[in-house]
């Protein structure tokens, strides 16, 4: 019996596009033999009968790979054919007794049940073909990406720059400032979409790497259920996905950095930052997390240099991936007062976030009059700008505006009136989102209001 799965090519075709995977190996060359013929009996214990293919759709597998390996497991006794159909991809298949008591075995080694898993060499090839054809951020660019933001124009060339360092960035400032927003917003200045496994194979163990959470999946053309050019020429153990974009915050351990292990399914899941390849990494709130910033910055002092992770298996064995990721850190406190000056070096751009001025906070308050469906008024706007503002001591965030004219919409759909912006209802959200203003120093009952005592 042959050690690995290597199956005749399926027939020519037209090569793919440069940022697609390559599809030319769909048999999933690389997997042992009998790596695939267990994933392809589990398959068959959890569905039951199946045609040639609804076996090569559920593998990922080309039709011509896939009849193969049917022809295979039939010769081992695993397998028997209940009917035929009129064409070879009609031909039904179904586990023996045999093919049962191996399935259970083959549970017993891994639970994984799903499209064939990618080799590691195929996935650092297709991260890093991503990369290549990744095109540079220009200004035009963006602008338009960054266009429902109000931010000081002279912000945008460091940015502009810094994105295409593909080095790190540090945005700070007071909270409220916008940077996590526009930390989010970044991710539309990488262009075009990307391709992720389903799962990787490395050293006999399998990596889930597909999260629908982090991976938003774009629709492929239709294509008529019985053709024959689905089968032979998608490759189905990739997804197309949006550039990724994975924030997280207060909840970050160092232990969420590697691979995360489950003894019972026997299964392997990819870190954060690996399946933010070819995307942005967002760590929210730096210096919050259970872990230190300088633990946490020597975990990535290497990966940042070299733009390479190292991981360690369940067994013990390590091996490396891309680390093709922009992080983005973002923290209320200056990088000097979190981290040493060897790795302060390491922060390729450090960006401050300032307060809006007074123009550009109308234009936030109108953005946000149109998003809660509250009217627009000028006068009311004034006093929000003019008096509230000064008078309470708070600078222009734009994080208010949203916060302040929501709860005027929220108080109008609990009376069921219509929603208004006036001074005094103002007044009443701004108190609702900052606190009560202070109460008076108490007085003697009787006495002038301030001083204690009596006439």
């Amino acid at each position: 019996m042959l050690d690995t799965f290597h199956p005749a090519p399926p027939p020519l075709r037209q090569a793919p596009q440069p940022d697609a995977p390559a599809l030319a190996n769909a048999e999933s060359a690389g997997l042992p033999l009998t790596f695939v013929a267990d994933l392809a009996l589990r398959h068959f214990a959890r569905l039951g009968e199946l045609k040639l293919r609804e076996v090569a759709q559920h593998l990922g597998m080309a039709a011509p790979a896939v009849d193969l390996l049917m022809t295979h497991m039939r010769a081992l006794g695993w397998l028997e054919v209940p009917r035929r159909g009129n064409l070879v991809l009609d031909v039904s298949y179904l586990l023996t007794e045999a093919g049962q008591r191996q399935a259970r075995l083959a549970f017993d080694k891994c639970q994984y049940v799903g499209p064939a898993p990618v080799t590691l060499a195929e996935y650092v090839a297709q991260v890093r073909q991503q990369s290549q054809h990744l095109t540079p951020v220009r200004h035009a660019r963006l602008q338009q990406a960054l266009s429902d933001l109000v931010i000081d124009p002279a912000l945008l060339p460091t940015l502009g720059s810094a994105l295409n360092s593909g080095k790190a960035i540090y945005l700070y400032g007071d909270s409220g400032t916008g940077k996590t927003y526009l930390a989010e917003q970044m991710v539309k200045t990488l262009e075009g979409h990307i391709w992720v496994p389903h799962a990787l194979y490395v050293d006999g163990e399998v990596i889930q790497v597909y999260d629908p959470i982090v991976h938003r999946r774009v629709a492929l053309a239709a294509v008529p259920e019985r053709s024959l050019v689905r089968d032979l020429s998608a490759d189905g153990r990739w997804v197309r996905s949006e550039r990724p974009v994975l924030i997280t915050g207060g909840e970050l351990t160092l232990p969420m950095l590697e691979l995360e292990y489950d003894p019972h399914t026997r299964l392997h899941v990819a870190p954060p930052q690996m399946k933010a390849n070819n995307g942005i990494f967002v760590v929210d709130d730096l210096g919050r997390q259970r872990v230190s910033p300088r633990d946490l910055m020597n975990r990535w002092i290497v990966p940042l240099d070299r733009h390479v992770d190292y991981l360690t298996l369940s067994n013990g064995s390590k091996f490396t991936v891309p680390f093709d990721v922009r992080i983005v850190f973002s923290s209320n406190l200056a990088p000097e007062a979190l981290v040493d000056p060897a790795f302060a070096r390491r922060l390729g751009y450090k960006i401050h976030l300032a307060p809006l001025g007074a123009e550009g906070y109308r234009t936030v308050v109108a953005q946000a009059c149109a998003r809660t469906g509250v009217p627009h008024d000028d006068a009311a706007v004034d006093y929000l700008v003019a008096t509230l503002h000064p008078r309470e001591g708070q600078p222009y965030m734009p994080c208010v505006p949203f916060d302040v004219i929501s709860k005027i919409a929220d108080r109008a759909r609990y009376l069921h009136e219509p929603a208004r912006m006036t001074p005094e209802l103002l007044e009443w959200a701004w108190h609702s989102y900052f606190g009560p203003p202070a109460a008076p120093p108490p007085t003697e009952p009787g006495g002038p209001a301030g001083t204690g005592l009596k006439e």
